[in-house]
């Protein structure tokens, strides 16, 4: 049975799950079933439309003190593989049709250098401020974590608060722990206007 968890919520991965290395971070949305601008639509000054709202996936690695070392690590539709290949990404999804993960990132922790200290996973709007969209326009958000050998769901957690007007989701993050890797609940939504903008923030 998989763990449901709540924003802010602190789970650990490898302890509880002796010799997890490798896993799937799916995550998923659907695009709010409504005509015009979905909810509260006008706060771009228009509304823009629902129907095709292009959400990308990526993760951003980083280094102590949560900071980003090099721009190639971070693993998006535009880069879809770290340096030392222990984190993939399997390409961009246009549209977020359709039930279950709309873009999965497959990672062996196992060789994430000992230099990287933590992954964040966001989740933005592609072209989000030129197209007037935002997250209002979408619903049924989660981030879930896979054990890629049993095929497992380890955890799941939806992200349910309003995040109307914002352009960018930080959905979670895996982190070390001493010798072990802990998942945290984020669910913070931000103005971001580009993944280049999230990037910058943490630079």
């Amino acid at each position: 049975m998989a763990i449901n968890l709540q924003k802010g919520q602190r789970i650990d991965l490898t302890k509880s799950n002796p010799g997890l290395t490798k896993i799937m971070v799916g995550l998923g949305w659907d695009p709010v079933k409504t005509g015009g601008g979905g909810l509260l639509g006008s706060l771009f000054g228009g509304g823009g439309s629902s129907a095709n709202v292009d959400c990308d996936a990526s993760v951003i690695m980083l280094g102590e003190n949560d900071k980003l070392q090099n721009n190639n690590d971070v693993v998006y539709f535009g880069n879809l593989k770290s340096r030392d290949g222990s984190v993939q990404h399997s390409g961009d999804n246009l549209t977020g049709a359709g039930d279950g993960d709309d873009e999965q990132i497959m990672i062996d922790l196992s060789r994430v250098p000992s230099n990287i200290h933590k992954l964040v996973f966001v989740v933005n709007i592609y072209d989000a401020i030129k197209r007037k969209q935002h997250f209002g326009m979408i619903q049924n958000a989660f981030i879930r974590i896979v054990n890629s050998s049993s095929h497992t769901e380890l955890l799941h957690y939806s992200l349910t608060d309003n995040y109307s007007g914002k352009t960018c989701l930080v959905t979670g993050e895996i982190y070390r722990h001493g010798t072990e890797w802990k998942f945290a609940a984020v669910g913070n939504g931000t103005n971001a206007g580009s993944l280049g903008e999230v990037v910058r923030s943490f630079s």
